[in-house]
């Protein structure tokens, strides 16, 4: 990842790293500095390099003879190679992000400064990140929405067809309400996009697959992804849990069914397999663990999730948690590869609890309903026993 970039003599000094310790200086385009990787990252480095310069030595022609001025000839001026030793110090500390450095020319002081998270948020990156998309019906959806995202009129016939898709299935009003809540869901996404500063696409409804949130930007730390990832559901929570008021209220068991639907939906996109929203969650969580202790930690969360998950009775929420765990686990041993800045201890902690306390919450309120007895209402709990 970019760690930081500086004007230097005319050019950007880039230095970009990773968790291993591998450390990579640019001055334009050209790599003038590398430090392997080592098990000491936090450790002070520091980077020795030379620059070249021709000086222009035209002041010379002062100091001509009279003949060559008289004969309007101009003595050859040899140009002036200074050589110049560079050294650029940096101190790093990974968890929380914090980065000082110093650049020096000849030992004089050039520029000096730090960075933190904000900082990393916000850049954005000289060379834009490639990154290898598997092939998928979820991942060709996407191509074709980012492909076609410029026409409004295909937003509108995704829109409609989802409407008459849902409407075959439940009833037209309904099928009204679940579009709603798909909106107010993916409108979660595009308000966390917005708040990094990152441009956002729109919003597009996909028959059977939900909706997509659209962005040409580029997220550059876990805890983006994480914001932007969970304020999906967590908006959908807020729906769910309007709806129960609006139920409370009105005791109008149609709130009480959009509710319930509207939770299991939310659950569903929170399970962790990418690339479903919590499956980015806790890949963000599980790589920004920096350490085999972290690692054990996860896997015994993760077991704990599916025995809670049989002895509720839950046994496909506990299948589908067993199958993204094994995925995680081992998409964990490339972590040090990412371009993404690791969540600090504090930022694990606060995405594992809002986690779990959004998948509760869900659960929670299908459980509520499904115990009144009504067929249509118990119908979300019987899917997770399933």
């Amino acid at each position: 990842m970019e760690l930081l970039k500086v004007e230097f003599l005319g050019k950007n000094l880039r230095l970009e790293g990773s968790m291993a310790g591998w450390q990579q200086l640019f001055w334009g385009d050209s790599l003038v500095s590398e430090i392997a990787a080592s098990a000491d990252d936090d450790a002070q480095k520091v980077h020795h390099f030379e620059m070249q310069f021709v000086r222009d030595n035209s002041q010379a022609n002062t100091s001509a003879p009279d003949s060559a001025i008289e004969t309007n000839q101009v003595a050859p001026v040899e140009p002036i190679i200074e050589t110049v030793q560079c050294r650029l110090e940096v101190d790093l500390q990974w968890q929380p992000f914090h980065i000082q450095y110093r650049v020096l020319v000849n030992d004089q002081q050039y520029t000096e400064g730090e960075r933190n998270t904000k900082d990393i948020e916000q850049q954005i990156p000289e060379r834009p990140v490639d990154t290898k998309q598997k092939l998928s019906l979820i991942g060709l959806a996407s191509l074709g929405m980012k492909l076609l995202k410029s026409a409004k009129l295909i937003k509108a016939v995704l829109a409609g067809a989802s409407l008459a898709a849902y409407s075959w299935f439940f009833s037209f009003q309904f099928a009204l309400s679940l579009l709603a809540c798909l909106v107010f869901h993916e409108y979660g996404h595009i308000r966390a996009m917005k708040y990094f500063n990152m441009p956002t696409k729109g919003i597009y409804l996909i028959p059977f697959f939900g909706g997509m949130a659209l962005t040409d930007g580029k997220i550059n730390t876990r805890w983006q992804d994480v914001v932007i990832s969970i304020m999906g559901p967590f908006f959908g929570l807020i729906m769910s849990l309007a709806c129960v008021l609006a139920y409370w209220i009105t005791d109008n068991i149609f709130f009480a069914g959009l509710a319930s639907f509207n939770a299991l939906l939310n659950i569903f996109n929170l399970l962790p397999i990418l690339p479903l929203d919590g499956g980015h969650i806790l890949k963000s969580v599980s790589f920004s663990m920096n350490s085999k202790v972290g690692l054990i930690v996860c896997i015994l969360a993760a077991a704990f999730g599916v025995w809670l998950s049989y002895s509720l009775g839950l046994a496909l929420l506990g299948f589908l948690l067993f199958i993204g765990s094994i995925e995680i686990f081992f998409e964990w041993k490339g972590r040090h590869q990412s371009h993404l800045l690791p969540l600090d201890r504090y930022g694990q902690i606060f995405t594992t609890v809002w986690y779990v306390a959004t998948v509760a919450s869900f659960v929670a309120i299908i459980w509520y309903f499904a115990s009144s007895g009504d067929t249509l209402l118990s119908l979300p709990l019987q899917i997770l026993q399933s």
